[in-house]
């Protein structure tokens, strides 16, 4: 699980900011909310960031699936370029590097990695592990005008010569050290344990475009998915749908496909969640059965509304999350669900998970009004400084003279108390003609 993330010079984030999963020491809904991976750290399973639109709200997302991509993803050639910008608006930080830096737990072993890099190459990258005491797995730097990486092994970390030679030489100056890892054939406990982690743990990016139901059609067939369970929990979502029917039409897809289903899922895994025949990738379509006095009626998805489309493939979601230790992103998590369909969402997912996280960011603000269901911990702000950048904060930051138990959040949000929110004008625009 993700105990804290950092990023700095990334998009529209200048200065260091950090996004934290360290519960507070409130009890409040303690048991739905709090996991306790290794004694004394209290994790939160949701974070939930509000913000105006372009306050960075989604960059914050982007930064951590930009992260996973890097370790997962090597490049195959050193003079591929990064598919990042820093922050532009300053005359000093295009010319700087941006350092991401997270914290997790994986198998009850607390991590820290951090990884400095310009858009041609990684600079400075460290990896340090605690059992019980902190201590350096590797430490790496690299030299860009011999286009090398040296990496150096802490003295906790048993690694051979020729081990350490042949990983050196499969990271590529555009690759993080745990990617040449993925490239190379030897041995190293922590190395996989990290690199499991980012693949296992920390999954895509989902945005509001995302065609879910192109991924979960096929694990549904596949029992990847229990079919029972989407089922039930549509049904819970008081969305009354008796079966769920896939069918593999074995169209070719049109040119362009993936990138039209959205970048949050890669096309390697997409391709790897859709059978392949020969040349033809064979698409599954799915069809909902009704049950209408007694009575079976069956419509294909394009026929369903968009609320019931964004929840079946949320229900998908939400059995992977509470059968899985993992973690999703959500941007615009309410896209196309009533606000009570958004709160159920959530409440069944802290209800039923046990290991999991979500982040999501939303304009919902429904939920600030119930302070029986939300903590002043998972809610996050993004907001813009006088610098144009992204300054990410905690409704739990806050004193506790400006946010009580008995305050009423959604209003002090509302007008402004917290930030997060637009700085609108009146509504008469100037539509004169101007002189030619």
């Amino acid at each position: 699980m993700i105990i804290n993330f950092s990023i700095q010079n990334f998009g529209s984030i200048k200065d260091k900011q950090t996004l934290s999963f360290e519960a507070t020491n409130s009890r409040n809904l303690e048991d739905f909310y709090i996991v306790e991976p290794i004694k004394g750290l209290r994790l939160l399973k949701l974070g939930l960031i509000y913000g105006a639109n372009a306050s960075g709200k989604t960059t914050v997302l982007e930064a951590l699936y930009f992260f996973r991509s890097i370790v997962i993803k090597p490049a195959e050639i050193k003079t591929n370029k990064f598919d990042f910008y820093p922050f532009l608006f300053d005359k000093n930080t295009p010319n700087e590097n941006t350092i991401f830096q997270i914290e997790f737990i994986q198998n009850k072993i607390k991590y820290s990695y951090e990884v400095e890099l310009n858009r041609e190459a990684i600079i400075r990258e460290e990896l340090y592990f605690y059992n019980p005491n902190k201590a350096n797995v590797f430490r790496r730097i690299t030299n860009i005008e011999k286009q090398h990486s040296e990496i150096i092994f802490g003295s906790k970390i048993k690694a051979d010569k020729v081990s350490e030679k042949t990983l050196e030489a499969n990271t590529l100056t555009n690759n993080t050290v745990l990617g040449g890892f993925l490239k190379t054939n030897i041995d190293l406990f922590e190395l996989k344990e990290v690199s499991d982690w980012f693949k296992d743990f920390l999954k895509g990016l989902i945005k509001s475009d995302t065609r879910l139901d192109l991924i979960f059609a096929e694990t549904i067939k596949d029992n990847e998915i229990n079919k029972n369970t989407i089922i039930n929990i549509l049904r819970k979502a008081d969305i009354h749908i008796s079966d769920i029917r896939t069918v593999e039409n074995g169209e070719k897809f049109l040119e362009g496909f993936f990138s039209f289903i959205g970048e949050s899922f890669s096309k390697m895994d997409i391709e790897n969640n859709i059978s392949r025949n020969r040349d033809t990738f064979a698409l599954k379509k799915v069809f909902f059965e009704h049950t209408v006095n007694n009575l079976k009626y069956e419509l294909p998805i394009e026929s369903e509304s968009q609320g019931t489309k964004r929840y079946y493939a949320f229900a998908g979601l939400l059995s992977l999350l509470i059968d899985n230790s993992i973690m999703y992103s959500i941007d615009e998590l309410e896209s196309s669900l009533h606000p009570d369909l958004f709160v159920h969402f959530l409440m069944t997912y802290l209800v039923n998970s046990k290991n999991s996280q979500l982040l999501a960011t939303t304009h919902n603000r429904e939920i600030l009004n119930n302070r029986d269901i939300f903590r002043n911990d998972v809610i996050w702000f993004t907001d813009k400084n006088d610098s144009n950048a992204t300054e990410l904060y905690s409704l739990a930051d806050f004193d506790s003279k400006v946010v009580r138990d008995t305050s009423n959040v959604y209003n002090a949000y509302k007008i402004g108390k917290f930030g997060g929110v637009p700085h609108l004008g009146d509504y008469y625009l100037d539509t004169a003609n101007e002189e030619k």
